[in-house]
């Protein structure tokens, strides 16, 4: 028998460590409405691109048209639900993370650019990385500025 069998240190706790809740625990009603959201944002992500189908060697314009209406309509929403009215804690998640977080697209966007430069049409790959950054900022910016001006017109 070793010599520190049956020995215990005074300056540890005996009883198992406490366990901490999981931080996802109570967030049930905000994961399912995320869940039912991003299905109805893909589900019309998919009908655009259904609607507007893109040729392998072609500039890809429904997924650049969708990321940056996407961008123009989370700039309006931000806008609304900060600034304009006391949205229930559910409409935020339901249509910011999920209706548009499935409809905009950044894994479609990546393919697009992947495919272009593969089919060799880099410059038109790399034509799109950067119209796409620029005309998403650029659209959420405007909406939101133009909503802001469209709520202060409204109000004085």
């Amino acid at each position: 028998m070793r010599p520190d069998a049956g020995t215990v240190d005074p300056d540890l706790d005996p009883s198992p460590p406490a366990r901490r809740p999981a931080a996802w625990r109570g967030q049930g009603d905000t994961l399912a409405v995320i869940a039912v959201g991003g299905a109805l944002g893909a589900c019309a992500r998919y009908g655009t691109g259904l609607l507007w189908p893109t040729a392998p060697d072609a500039f890809p314009w429904a997924t650049l048209v969708i990321n940056v209406v996407g961008c123009a309509v989370i700039g309006v929403f931000m806008v609304l639900i900060t600034e304009v009215w006391s949205a229930h804690r559910l409409v935020r998640p339901f249509f910011g993370t999920g209706v548009l977080g499935g409809f905009t697209t950044f894994s479609t966007y990546t393919v697009d650019i992947h495919r272009l430069v593969e089919g060799r049409h880099a410059a038109t790959g790399l034509a799109y990385l950067a119209l796409t950054l620029l005309a998403a900022l650029a659209a959420v910016w405007a909406a939101a500025a133009l909503t802001r001006r469209a709520i202060s017109w409204r109000q004085s």
